[in-house]
């Protein structure tokens, strides 16, 4: 039902630029917009072939499965939010990517905007951002994978004569495939895009059943946490710190009572 009703939204937008009548901000209703966006969760996307910023072909589930997935959306010929969207993706990315790894999850931008956004251009975008990293590709995609790709995610974009009107949001997919969460807005808060990561990140099926290696996912997720005075995470063991002193002093109390009653015992046989 959603995805039927967002093809049918794109395909009405399209139909009316295509018959020369103005596509204006009328079309795009953000209330709509994020109700679409928030039933994507919890839904696959479809393993579509894309082309890199180099030409190379990608698919968009198999090739990244097995690690998050940060998805953006964007068009090259925008001047203002597209651009100021991706750089801050670009600095919460790379805090992300201090707490959780380095190569922990991977993150690609696809250019919507068929028309425009070649593998040429969208390596000239990610050039102008400073966007620089293995882990980070920049894709392009036919009309019907784009559309496909919208759908899935719960994207909605309308053209305006000054480009498109969108939802602003980043995608985080799960390992397997499956859409985990929405982030919005030009700029949001770090927390925002790191909580969902470190939950898929720190919920390996590799250490399902192994004590020692599913203990140490759980002091990670635990305690990996955002420091709201200088903006960034951090590693913060103070919690099991706090537990391990609370242990001692409660097993301390239970030797000296434990010590107590043994005397109090002794001295009544003595007596």
């Amino acid at each position: 039902m959603c995805k039927a009703l967002t093809k049918t939204l794109l395909l009405t937008a399209t139909l009316l630029t295509a018959n020369g009548s103005a596509a204006d901000d009328d079309l795009y209703d953000p209330d709509r917009a994020l109700q679409l966006s928030q039933q994507a969760i919890g839904q696959a996307i479809g393993d579509y072939e894309l082309l890199d910023e180099f030409g190379r072909s990608v698919n968009l589930r198999s090739d990244y499965a097995g690690k998050p997935l940060v998805v953006s959306m964007i068009f090259t010929s925008c001047h203002h939010v597209c651009p100021v969207t991706t750089k801050h993706l670009a600095t919460a990315v790379e805090s992300a990517r201090e707490a959780l790894g380095s190569d922990s999850f991977n993150v690609v931008t696809i250019g919507f905007d068929v028309a425009n956004d070649t593998p040429q251009a969208m390596a000239a975008f990610a050039r102008r951002q400073g966007v620089d990293s293995e882990n980070w590709r920049f894709l392009s995609a036919s009309s019907e994978s784009i559309q496909e790709i919208s759908s899935d995610l719960g994207f909605i974009f309308f053209p305006t004569p000054r480009g498109f009107d969108h939802i602003n949001q980043s995608s985080v997919i799960d390992r397997n495939g499956v859409i985990y969460s929405q982030v919005y807005g030009v700029s949001f808060e770090l927390p925002w895009l790191v909580e969902p990561l470190k939950e898929i990140v720190f919920d390996r099926t590799s250490s399902t059943g192994h004590l020692f290696a599913g203990l140490i996912d759980s002091v990670k997720l635990f305690c990996t946490v955002y420091d709201p005075a200088t903006g960034r995470y951090r590693f913060d063991n103070s919690l099991f710190v706090q537990i391990a002193v609370g242990a001692s002093m409660i097993l301390a109390i239970l030797i000296y009572l434990f010590k107590e009653i043994l005397r109090s015992r002794r001295t009544r046989k003595q007596e």
